[in-house]
């Protein structure tokens, strides 16, 4: 697809207003991109009221009924008290609309700051607010969305990867060798643990701090998957370091909800899954104008061999003992 023709290019400030006032609301013609590159998202001003957040779902990813889906599990932890920012009603229980051939849903503005994820008493505040997402999460599983798996993650991003021509000829054999160990290592390891209804991309960029406590956004990931996953992207540092965040996240987590250890096993095949899903996403998107301009690095000679040699260090990182747990 052309740079030219791509669906985003026809997401005007205008067709924005219209999709917007479709819904009953009034625009004053203030709009201001946010920072996202999978959909799009702006801040909208509304004539005498708060300005709203509008998210543009990037077409052809998500069915209706999986947008739909995740709408509603926003909503049931919101009814709970719990700090995820649901969509607003549309008119009639609506919560996704439609305007020329985009999806939209609104939302109400939040502000807040990135948390401290060095501080370790933040990290126990934040492990007790996704124990009582997972206490939810664990009611039930999605029905539409999908389950994180090596499949979709890992084989699917190789198998686009190589056939579409990604990974320069001098190191397609070392990229082809090092994946599909990784890929049959992977199978064995995430196999057999239990899969529950997840925030799927818990970084830093998708909560927000304020009044010393998270909110979460952003749950256009959500699918199933073992706990552990919306836990270990707040962690850095060395072992011990990790161990020691990993301590008080669950010392707040297991407040509200359990927490089996043998999970503590998966990080590393997760981490290997997301850096090799973030390379085919890259890919994937490649004919969206935003993303040369922001990942200008993506698919060069470099990014391939660092890519080679970062997989090479997680295949040793999967022979390594879990984190351990401090008192």
């Amino acid at each position: 697809m052309s740079v030219d023709t791509h669906p985003f290019t026809r997401l005007t400030p205008d067709l924005v207003m219209d999709a917007v006032e479709s819904v009953g609301l009034r625009c004053d013609a203030r709009i201001l991109e946010l920072n996202s590159y999978e959909n799009r998202v702006y801040q909208i001003g509304i004539e005498d009221a708060t300005p709203v957040i509008g998210k543009f779902y990037r077409p052809d990813r998500w069915s209706d009924k999986q947008i739909i889906e995740e709408h509603d599990f926003t909503i049931e932890l919101n009814k709970k008290d719990i700090s995820a920012v649901p969509p607003l009603d549309l008119g009639g229980g609506t919560t996704l609309g439609n305007w020329d051939h985009f999806r939209f849903a609104l939302y109400e503005r939040r502000g807040g700051r990135a948390p401290d994820f060095d501080n370790l008493e933040n990290l126990e505040i934040l492990g007790r607010h996704i124990g009582r997402i997972h206490s939810v999460g664990a009611g039930k599983q999605f029905k539409h969305r999908p389950t994180l798996s090596v499949e979709e993650y890992g084989d699917q991003t190789r198998t686009y990867l190589i056939k579409n021509n990604f990974i320069p000829f001098e190191l397609q054999d070392a990229y082809s060798a090092v994946t599909s160990e990784l890929l049959g290592q992977l199978k064995d390891i995430l196999k057999g643990h239990r899969l529950i209804r997840l925030h799927g991309d818990c970084h830093i960029g998708n909560i927000l701090w304020r009044d010393d406590l998270p909110h979460f956004v952003d749950f256009d990931d959500a699918r199933n998957g073992p706990a552990i996953q919306d836990l270990w992207m707040m962690l850095s540092g060395d072992m011990e370091e990790k161990s020691q965040q990993m301590s008080r996240i669950l010392y707040g987590y297991r407040a509200f909800y359990e927490f089996s250890l043998s999970e503590l096993r998966l990080i590393e095949p997760l981490r290997t899954l997301r850096i090799m899903y973030h390379a085919g996403w890259l890919a994937r998107r490649w004919d969206d104008p935003a993303f040369p301009r922001a990942f200008p690095f993506f698919n060069t000679h470099h990014y391939w061999s660092e890519q080679v040699q970062q997989l090479r260090e997680q295949r040793e990182k999967l022979d390594q003992a879990p984190l351990q747990l401090f008192d």
